[in-house]
């Protein structure tokens, strides 16, 4: 166990993370960890480390499971770790999502006191130290528009939602991300993870709002999360995302000349006013547009690619895919799940 405070209203806390060849973010996560003002048992899943992770986690107290590397998915490894969990509340990390401050764990949870029917809450991302303008901009601007006032907030459904089209809960309503989350043992007992591929978190805020309970989101629980990728890099990560969207939602990103000029239009103005708003001279404004258009073409290409993904053959969609899947599986609502009660 780390930490000293442990609040009332929660019995005991696991802090649980995947790894597989964490490297030194895996170092900068556990360290954090031990800082934690919260008391928590500390467990990973290891999916066949080469570089000492294991080692590095159980020196920072972790209990540690192992699997091979065939048996990782996202939705089941974590379904395992929940299982495995001893905390009535389970925090959820990845292994290079590194707690920004030591009273991360301590505010996540508060969350769950924001309401009675809170099953799962989620922070947010701040960039590393390091990371571009425009990834950095880009992570300001779309967390602070899931609570513009920089308050906690609560998210649920009323029952006549419960059954609509999931299309309506793609954006803020539904997001929901399990690199900074934490979630009721109760609850996941009785909506837990799906076993997909991809966007598992995405599935399991679905599923829990339809079911029932709230989520919360928390944006002073922050962890810094963030990517540099090559255009390469980027459109590959994109069709991953979007290929998920188009599994979850049934999403199709629109794909004619005028709606990505729009969206161009649109992606270049908030750099612009961020960009003014930060004091960025000239030189710097105009460097730091560019790098933003790039990235916006590199990720549309990943987004329209993705998003038409059953359309495309198996090998194509390898070969985009930057966690190299070939499948396309659209999630299935059919079955409602009517074995889950009402929460209490």
């Amino acid at each position: 166990m780390a930490g000293e405070r442990n609040p009332a209203a929660v019995e005991r806390v696991t802090v649980a993370i995947p790894v597989r060849d964490g490297g030194p973010a895996l170092a900068r996560t556990l360290h954090s960890l031990s800082l934690q003002t919260v008391r928590h048992e500390l467990l990973v899943c290891d999916s066949g480390s080469r570089d000492g992770s294991l080692a590095l986690a159980r020196a920072h107290g972790a209990r540690v499971i192992e699997i091979a590397p065939s048996q990782f998915s996202h939705g089941g490894t974590r379904n395992l770790l929940m299982g495995e969990a001893a905390g009535t509340h389970v925090a959820l990390l990845t292994q290079d999502a590194e707690p920004a401050d030591e009273h991360w764990l301590e505010r996540l949870l508060d969350g769950f006191s924001l309401a009675a029917d809170v099953g799962i809450v989620y922070g947010s991302y701040r960039a590393q130290p390091g990371a571009s303008l425009p990834v950095r901009l880009e992570l300001e601007r779309w967390f602070g528009s899931l609570s513009p006032d920089g308050d906690p907030a609560v998210e649920r459904l009323d029952r006549s939602e419960r059954r609509g089209n999931p299309l309506a809960l793609m954006g803020r309503r539904g997001f929901f991300t399990d690199a900074n989350a934490a979630v009721l043992r109760e609850a996941w007992e009785r909506v837990p993870f799906r076993a997909v591929p991809y966007a598992e978190d995405r599935v399991l805020a679905l599923d829990m709002l339809r079911s029932g309970y709230a989520k919360a989101y928390v944006p002073g629980a922050a962890v810094l999360h963030s990517h540099d990728y090559t255009a390469v890099q980027e459109v590959r990560r994109s069709f991953d995302e979007w290929r998920a969207l188009r599994e979850v939602y049934g999403w199709r990103e629109p794909a004619s000349p005028a709606a990505v000029l729009r969206s161009l239009r649109g992606e270049l103005g908030h750099a612009r006013r961020d960009l003014e708003q930060v004091g960025a001279r000239s030189p710097r404004r105009l460097a730091a547009l560019g790098s933003v258009a790039r990235r916006f073409a590199a990720k549309r290409i990943g987004a329209i690619l993705g998003s038409r993904a059953d359309r495309l053959p198996e090998f194509l969609r390898r070969i985009l895919s930057l966690e190299r899947r070939g499948g396309f599986t659209p999630l299935s609502l059919g079955e409602e799940r009517e074995r889950i009660e009402e929460p209490h």
